[in-house]
Parts: structure tokens; sequence; C-alpha cells
């Protein structure tokens, strides 16, 4: 079965085209010696395996998950590639196209966009395209599926795909070395085309050096590189060898641009431009998405997500309850089966699969706002503020998918050039509000907050933001002095999202706290609930003499000046330890709540609206999860960092809530 890779700039429609192409898909594991998880799509005429490569200007990395694709090229060899590109930014794209051509393989160009090329005035001339570059291609609009077809039909027999014959030449001078470098490569087996290899040397890239020195001594070639180097120094023609060898490719691609694009139609203002105009404002932009964010809340948890909850949580408590009883006294179960059933597992799971409406609402709008090309735009909306904290606005991107879930999120920060930068972000990123604190938010908000739950819940995600950019002030300032930072983003056109891909991306970020609501939260439902059942005494003890209460007990004298120092709230905080999501299914078990209505009215007799709030700020922010602590270590590659990262946040959290609590006393509240 054959592998075919796709390989494009970022936001050139390449991840529409993957699921346009492929029937299925799979993360295999990740990329060796980085965190970017491994995409493999079955193609759906079953030719073989696409391999999606994550979307980079060059092939020269300039962060360590770019060198993926370097990497994959010389390691395990595609049987053919697709290069996609934007034919309405051209002439960028095309840097990477000539790198892959002297790659060698067989390779198809999928000229996407052509709608938003020709929706500003650009006509690109797909023959003489084909003509110049000396490939296949074929025009794309990979977000509606048009030409995906052909694309496929391509695929079908890859040898089929004509062979790639292309050749730039770069002057004398560089050429002698080129062929002086191809000399010596040839005792190395193994490599793929040696003159790109010979020309990726030259260039600097450090996935390429660091392959050649693991094989051979490089000293020889790099004194080739020197030498030609001089050379075209001394003859003026460039300052190093790479800016020679990309002047060359620049004026080529510039000719070919000449020929095959028709831009006298090109318009002065495109929708793009004037959204921007706007969205961007110096003065209006922010408020503009504090306006967005307030009315995705408001969409989530009032307006839809709220009543679409209701509906889950009438099913549980009613049809499903009633029905599992019913069953239980029919075939006789004994008294600690139908405990366990109803009270654990279904009153556990179930407290917290009723919040699962307004959390895939809330992926599907943060989806949304990702595909339509205003997540960036937020980012450089940022960029200013988050630079005075030490940090640039490409941060805020793992911030808004730490919404969702602070593992990938951590992942994601991979993408950001600078060490420093990554750094930071990653020891930063438990404070962002994950959807496994969303149900606690959701359950304190509809009991002490009715008529105000979107703010209440907003003012938490917005309380773990301000407190990351204060934090990020005095860590840059005294943990990474001295160390710069850069700011690089891709502004995408604005499109509207198909619905297709947005329901996958939906599922995709959503499906994973399913899977945690039949794995951990099951398992941790029922560890909870044998601890609430069991004590010193024996078995079906009373709630208040079970160990849950003695282990409890024992934390609630360290909670007492937060407002919540009771041994159910001490209870429910070490299992969030290991899933925040265990901390609302704790709480139904404890509480014996037969539904959300039982479960809140529990709540509004144990804590008071101050008290609720000091306990939701320590949930924000106290130690991250297990699987987040997990993947700090593993970024990080350090315990120190790791335990830093879990010492801060408890601290912190335990300040925070001090200070709300006992200052709202101070001030009079209740």
């Amino acid at each position: 079965m054959s592998s075919i890779a796709l390989v494009g700039n970022p936001n050139t429609g390449k991840t529409s085209l993957f699921n346009t192409l492929t029937s299925s898909y799979e993360y295999v594991g990740n990329w060796a010696g980085v965190t970017v998880e491994k995409k493999v799509g079955s193609l759906k005429n079953g030719a073989g395996k696409l391999i999606d490569l994550p979307g980079i200007y060059s092939l020269h990395p300039l962060s360590r998950d770019e060198g993926v694709a370097a990497q994959y090229l010389i390691e395990e060899s595609p049987e053919a590639l697709i290069n996609i590109v934007d034919a309405s930014q051209l002439e960028r794209n095309l840097l990477l196209t000539l790198q892959l051509l002297e790659y060698g393989k067989p390779t198809v160009l999928g000229l996407n966009m052509t709608d938003v090329a020709l929706a500003r005035g650009i006509q690109v001339n797909p023959q003489e395209l084909q003509a110049r570059l000396g490939i296949m291609v074929l025009p794309l609009v990979a977000r509606t599926g048009k030409g995906s077809s052909q694309v496929l039909s391509v695929l079908e027999k890859t040898e089929s795909i004509p062979p790639v014959n292309f050749r730039l030449d770069y002057g004398e001078l560089a050429e002698k070395a080129i062929a002086s470098i191809e000399t010596k490569l040839q005792e190395i087996s193994g490599l793929p085309n040696k003159r790109w290899v010979a020309l990726q040397l030259m260039e600097q890239n450090p996935v390429i050096l660091e392959l050649l020195k693991k094989r051979m001594d490089i000293a020889d070639l790099m004194l080739i590189c020197d030498a030609c180097q001089t050379s075209l120094q001394k003859q003026m023609l460039a300052l190093t060898l790479p800016q020679w060898i990309r002047s060359i490719r620049m004026d080529y691609i510039r000719s070919v641009c000449a020929t095959a694009i028709d831009s006298t139609r090109q318009k002065p203002h495109n929708l793009t431009e004037r959204l921007d105009s706007i969205l961007t404002h110096r003065f209006i932009g922010l408020p503009l998405f504090i306006f967005f964010m307030y009315a995705m809340f408001k969409t989530t948890f009032d307006w839809v997500g709220g009543p679409l909850s209701d509906i889950i949580d009438g099913l549980i408590s009613g049809p499903i309850s009633d029905g599992a009883n019913s069953l239980l006294q029919t075939i006789g179960a004994s008294g600690f089966t139908h405990a366990l059933i109803v009270d654990g597992i279904i009153g556990g799971v179930g407290g917290v699969l009723v919040f699962v409406p307004q959390i895939f609402i809330l992926f599907l709008m943060i989806s949304f706002l990702e595909d339509s090309g205003y997540m960036a735009r937020v980012c450089l909306l940022m960029d200013s503020t988050m630079e005075r904290m030490g940090l640039n606005g490409k941060a805020f991107i793992p911030f808004i998918i730490g919404f969702g879930c602070n593992v990938p999120a951590i992942m994601a920060a991979r993408s950001i050039e600078q060490p420093k930068d990554r750094m930071l972000t990653t020891l930063l990123m438990p404070l962002m509000s994950c959807s496994a604190r969303l149900p606690v938010y959701l359950l304190f908000a509809a009991v002490f907050f009715p008529a105000q739950q979107a703010t209440a819940v907003l003012a938490m995600y917005v309380l773990g933001v301000v407190f990351a950019l204060i934090l990020c002030k005095l860590f840059s300032k005294h943990l990474f002095k001295n160390e710069s930072s850069i700011f690089i983003i891709e502004l995408p056109p604005y499109r509207m999202p198909q619905f297709k891909t947005l329901g996958r991306s939906t599922w995709e970020k959503g499906k994973g706290f399913l899977r945690k609501a039949g794995t951990i939260i099951l398992a941790g439902s029922v560890i909870i609930w044998l601890m609430s059942y069991a004590g010193p005494a024996g078995f079906n003890v009373e709630m208040d003499s079970s160990f849950l209460a003695k282990f409890g007990g024992l934390i609630a004298p360290l909670l007492h000046p937060l407002g919540f120092g009771t041994w159910q709230a001490g209870s429910t905080l070490v299992p969030g330890f290991l899933a925040k999501e265990v901390v609302v299914s704790t709480m139904n078990i404890i509480y014996h709540a037969p539904d959300s209505a039982g479960l809140q009215g529990q709540i509004s007799s144990v804590f008071t609206p101050l008290s609720s709030v000091s306990f939701m700020a320590f949930i924000l922010l106290y130690i991250p999860c297990l699987a987040t602590v997990g993947v700090i270590k593993k970024e990080t590659a350090s315990w120190k960092w790791t335990f830093f990262s879990m010492g801060y946040s408890l601290v912190l959290a335990y300040t925070v809530s001090l200070v709300i609590f006992q200052g709202g006393r101070l001030l009079g509240w209740s």
C-alpha cells in the first residue's frame, strides 16, 4: 500500500483537503523527537495512506516541530507528494514547492483557493504553471470539495504520476560545490536525492546537518560550503550561501508568476482587508473580541447549552435511573450492587454527562473562530499586551486551545519558535480553564448566580488569563532574563467554515471528554462510591463514618480559612488531581443527589455565594490534572520545572482563595 505525503504552507487548506480525501484517519503516536501528533488517513479509494505533514513555509525549520517535514522526507521516503498551494498567495507558496521538486519524488501540485484568487481579481493559469514546473497541476477548492475527486483519481495509481525532472541552475560556483558534496555523499547509503541533500546542507538546514553528523564526518562538507560562500562574497554576489540559493529560487519564482498569473484585474480592497480594518482596529478591535467572547459564553451556557443540559439531566434522572432501578429490582440485585450502579455509576458519571452539550457547543464555537481566520487576528490584537508581559501574541492560540484541554494546548506550544516563549506558555497553560473545570463552574453558577450564569463562568476564564499574564511578567523578569521574543504570524483570508469540517473538528475536541466519562470518570466514581460506602466499622456505613469522610477530614482544617473547610469539599479536591471531571461526580456521590436539582439544593446549604467563588477560584488555579503534569514533564524534559508548575499553582490557588474569602468577609459579603 502506497504512502503519500501532503505538504503545504499553513492556512492553505491542507486540513480541508486531507478531510476530503480520507474516509477515516487516526493519530498514530507522535513524530520522532517532537510532540506533534502523526496524522495518517486512509484514502477514500483505498489507494493507500495519506500522511499529513505539519504546515511549513520552508524545509528549513523555524521551530523544532517544523523540522518534522525534512526529517520525514529523508527518513521515510513517500511514494509521492501532494503539495497544496494558495492560488491567491502563489509567489510565497512556491518557495516550498521548489524545495519539494528538488527532492525528486513524483509530485502533484494542488492549486487551492482558486475561488479566493478569482474574488480578488487574480487569475492563475494552471497549464502555464504545469509547463514551467514540469508537474501535474490540479485546480482545487478544498473547502467545498471541488476538484478533490480528480486528485483521488490521480492518486489511485501513484506510479502513473509523472517523474520530476526539475533542476535549477544555481550558477557556476554553487553548482561546483553541489557536485563536490554529491560525490562525498555517495559513500552514505539510504539517502534520498543526493542533490537535494547537498542543497539542504548548503542552506544549513539543522535537521539535515544533524542527520549527516550521525552518519559521517561533515568537516569536509562544511569546508566546501565555506569555500563556496567565500567565493560568492569575493565576487559580491551574496553575503551568505543560503542567501544566494534563496535569491536564485526567488528569481525563478517571480519569472513563473509573471507568466502564470494575470493580476491586471486585481481589486485594491478585498473583503478580508475591509473586515480587518474593523476587527483589528487599534481601538475597537479588542472590545469587539471581548463582545464576541461574551456572546459565545451566553450561547454556550444560557441561550442554547443550558436548555440542552436540562434535557440530558431529565433523561438521566428520569427514564435512565428509573429504568435501572426497575431492572435491578426485577433481577433481584443485592443492595450493594443496586447502590453501586444507581448511586455510584449513574449518579457519578451522569452528573458529569449533563454538561456535555455545553462543552460541545463551546468547542464548536472555538472551531468556528479557528476555521474562519479570526483566531489569527486575535493573536495580533493580543500581541502588544502579551509582549508587555514577556510573551508574544502567538502564545494566545495555545491559551485558547487550553479552554478545551490543557494537554493538546501544551503540545500546540511547540509551534512557538523561541524556547523561552515555549517554556513560559507550557508553565502557564494549567491556568487556562479547561473543559474539565467547566462542570464545577456551571454547577456553582446555577446555584448562586442563576441570572448571570454566563457572566460568572466568563469571569473564571478571564481570571485564569489575568493571572497567567501577571505570572508571565514575573517569570520572564526573574526566571528568563535577557531572552528576546519575536512574533511572526500569518493572517489567512476570512472564510465561512464548512459544516462538515466544523463537525469533525468539534468531535475531535469533544470526544476526549466522552472518553474520560467512560474511563477515568467511571473508575473514579466507583472508587469514590466505595470509599463512601465503606468505613472502619464495615460496609454500608453512614457517610460521615466512611473512609471518604475520614480522608476529607484530614484536609478540611487547611481549607477552613478559604471558606469551604468541610470533609466533603476536601474529598473532592484530591480526586480532582487525577482528573478535574471527577470533582462533580464526587459531589453527586457524597450528597446522594438524584439529579442536578438535588445536587444544587445540597450545594446551596453548604456553600455561600462568597465561599462558592473561593471554591471555583481554587478549582481554577490548583494543581493541574495528572495528564497535564505528565505532558509538562515530557515537554520540559525536567522534573524541576514539572514540580515548579505544580508548586506555584497550589500556592497561587490557596493565596487567591484566601484573599477572596477573607477579603470578602471584611467587606461584609457572604
